[in-house]
C-alpha cells in the first residue's frame, strides 16, 4: 500500500468492514467495489490513476479481504453494507464503480438506495437471461472447487498457476488478485444473499447516470449483445460501452481502453 493511503475498519450492520482510502475528503468521492474472491486493493491501478482528482474508497466486502468472516447460512446484504459505509463516512453522492459481483452490488444499491450514488460504472455485471437447460450444471460450482484447491498452495504457487491463464496481466495486478484468493472466507459460499432484486427490476429502477462496460462473451464476458441491447431499451439512463478483445476482467486485459471509457464517462457527468 502507498504511504499516503490509509486503512481502517468500520462497523456496519453489526459487521466489521475494512477499507482502504486514498484521500481525506478534499476531492470528490469515488468508491471502487471489487468482484467475488477479490478485495479492495485489486483496484489499486485505477485508484493510483485517479487519486489526484478523487478521494478513492476501496472497501472489502464481508468474507473478503480483511473484513469480517461469515457463518454458513448468514444473510449478507452487500448493497446495504456499502450504503452504510458511504453514509457513515460522510461521502456525499459518490460515483461508484464495481466489477462483477461488485457491479451487481452497486446496481442493487442504486435501485434500493437511490439517494446514495451520483453515478454508477458497472464492469461486466452478472446479468443474463434464463437458460433452463443450464440449470442442472449449475448445481456444481467449479469456482468453489477451484478456490478450495488453492488453500494449500503458497501465494507464489497460485501466481505461477494463474500466470499461464492470464499471460498479459501486469505482475502487480496478478499478485494482488491471487493474494485476495487466499483471504476469501470459504464460508461465503454458504452465505445467503439478502435484499436482492431481480436484475431486470434493478435496471428499470436505476435513476442515476449508469455506464455498463462489457466484454466478449467468447472470452468469458458475462453480458451478451442481447442483454446489452435489452438494458438500454429498459432504461435510457444506461449507456453501454463494449471493449473488444477482453474477457470478464476487462480492466486487467485492456487497461488503457478501459480507463479511456471510464474517464470519458466521468467527464460527461462532471459537466
Amino acid at each position: 500500500m502507498f504511504p499516503q493511503w490509509t486503512q481502517n475498519d468500520i462497523t456496519i450492520n453489526g459487521a466489521r468492514l475494512h477499507y482502504t482510502r486514498t484521500g481525506d475528503g478534499s476531492h470528490p468521492p469515488l468508491v471502487l467495489v471489487h468482484g467475488f474472491s477479490d478485495n479492495g486493493l485489486c483496484w489499486t491501478p485505477t485508484a493510483r490513476d485517479l487519486e489526484s482528482e478523487y478521494d478513492v474508497l476501496m472497501p472489502d466486502a464481508r468474507g473478503h479481504g480483511l473484513s469480517a468472516r461469515v457463518q454458513p447460512g448468514d444473510a449478507v446484504d452487500m448493497a446495504a453494507d456499502l450504503a452504510g459505509i458511504i453514509r457513515d463516512l460522510g461521502l456525499t453522492r459518490p460515483v461508484i464503480a464495481g466489477h462483477s459481483m461488485g457491479a451487481r452490488t452497486i446496481a442493487q444499491l442504486g435501485a434500493r438506495f437511490p439517494d446514495v450514488p451520483r453515478a454508477l460504472i458497472l464492469e461486466d455485471p452478472p446479468w443474463w437471461l434464463p437458460n433452463p437447460a443450464a440449470e442442472p450444471a449449475q448445481r456444481h460450482n467449479p469456482l468453489q472447487a477451484w478456490i478450495k484447491s488453492l488453500a494449500d498452495l503458497s501465494l507464489e504457487e497460485i501466481i505461477a498457476q494463474n500466470r499461464v491463464e492470464h499471460p498479459t496481466w501486469a505482475d502487480d495486478v496478478l499478485r494482488a488478485w491471487c493474494a485476495a484468493k487466499k483471504q476469501l472466507d470459504q464460508n461465503f459460499f454458504a452465505a445467503r444473499d439478502a435484499g436482492q432484486m431481480e436484475w431486470q427490476d434493478v435496471v428499470k429502477a436505476l435513476a442515476c447516470p449508469t455506464l455498463v462496460i462489457t466484454a466478449d462473451p467468447d472470452k468469458g464476458g458475462l453480458i451478451t449483445p442481447e442483454v446489452a441491447s435489452l438494458i438500454t431499451e429498459m432504461n435510457p439512463a444506461i449507456t453501454v460501452a463494449h471493449i473488444p478483445g477482453t474477457g470478464h476482467h476487462v480492466r486487467f486485459e485492456d487497461y488503457d481502453a478501459y480507463m479511456d471509457v471510464f474517464r470519458g464517462f466521468l467527464s460527461k457527468i462532471a459537466t
